[in-house]
């Protein structure tokens, strides 16, 4: 009897990309998605439901991966095309900003915060400071992971960031 499909697109898209691994397929990367996070109105249970998705996928994609033996040999980034901004708008969510969270996993990821905790006072235009370049994460994956040269990918040098073991 086949084990019951897990809750959610997110969900879905980890338990068929962790059954194709299953069968000895090698992959060197996928791309699962899972959209909805630009909330400008009515953000605290759009978030609250999104982040409770996302965890639950990572949580069923390390369980598996844990059960294959393929977690130590698994990068996990997440990745967004644009941050928010700290300030509730006047429908209860926020604007497109400067900043944003990402967030890393697998076997050989360090634990802990990179970079620093936002600085609200003086945020002036709305925007939050970068305290890391997303290019450091692409940098890590490509130079730390892979063991390639990130420069011409990049356009350029961009110091990894210390998040995996050796």
């Amino acid at each position: 009897m086949a084990a019951p499909r897990p809750a959610g697109a997110f969900a879905q898209a980890v338990a068929t990309l962790t059954d194709t691994l299953s069968r000895g397929v090698s992959i060197a990367v996928a791309r699962i998605t899972l959209t909805g996070f630009d909330t400008h109105g009515n953000q605290l249970p759009t978030q609250a439901r999104l982040l409770g998705e996302l965890a639950d996928g990572i949580a069923l994609l390390r369980t598996r991966l844990q059960s294959q033996g393929r977690w130590d040999d698994t990068l996990v980034l997440s990745y967004a095309e644009f941050g928010r901004r700290p300030r509730e708008n006047g429908n209860r969510g926020t604007d497109h900003g400067t900043a944003n969270v990402h967030f890393a996993a697998g076997g050989r990821v360090r634990g802990g915060l990179y970079g620093q905790s936002p600085q609200l006072a003086g945020v002036g235009d709305g925007n939050l400071p970068c305290a890391i370049d997303f290019r450091q994460i692409y940098a890590t994956a490509i130079q730390s992971w892979w063991g390639k040269d990130a420069h011409n990918v990049l356009g350029g040098r961009f110091a990894p960031l210390p998040i995996l073991k050796t």
